[in-house]
C-alpha cells in the first residue's frame, strides 16, 4: 500500500521542521516541501509549501498555517490557492509518529 496525502517532518517540533509529503488528487500527484517561515506578523503562515516545475524548478505553491480550535489546542491547515486545494493536518489512524502528518483535505466555505 502506497501512503498518499502525507507530509513526514524531519523532527517534532512542526513549527521548525522541514517536511516533505505528497497530495494525490484525480487529476494529478504533487511532490511537496514544506520549508519554515518565520514572520513578525501572526497572520502569516508557519511554512512556505513548495512543489517542482515540469522542468525541475522550485515554485511556491502554497503554505501552512498553525491555528488553534475552539478548546485553544493547536492544530495545522494547508492551502494550495491555485489548485484551490485546502486540508488539515493531522495523524494517521493507528499510527503515532507525530512527525507524519496525513493531509486531509475538506472543501472551502462560502
Amino acid at each position: 500500500m502506497t501512503t498518499t496525502n502525507y507530509i513526514q517532518f524531519d523532527a517534532d517540533d512542526l513549527d521548525a521542521a522541514k517536511g516533505k509529503g505528497l497530495i494525490s488528487t484525480i487529476e494529478r500527484d504533487l511532490d511537496i516541501a514544506a520549508v519554515p517561515f518565520n514572520s513578525d506578523n501572526e497572520k502569516a503562515p508557519t511554512h512556505r509549501v513548495y512543489a517542482k516545475s515540469p522542468r525541475g524548478h522550485d515554485i511556491e505553491v502554497g503554505g501552512i498555517w498553525k491555528k488553534k480550535n475552539a478548546e485553544g489546542k493547536p492544530y495545522y491547515t494547508l492551502s494550495i490557492k491555485r489548485l484551490s486545494f485546502n486540508a488539515n493536518l493531522g495523524r494517521f489512524p493507528g499510527q503515532d509518529d507525530p512527525t507524519l502528518q496525513a493531509i486531509i483535505e475538506w472543501e472551502p466555505r462560502d
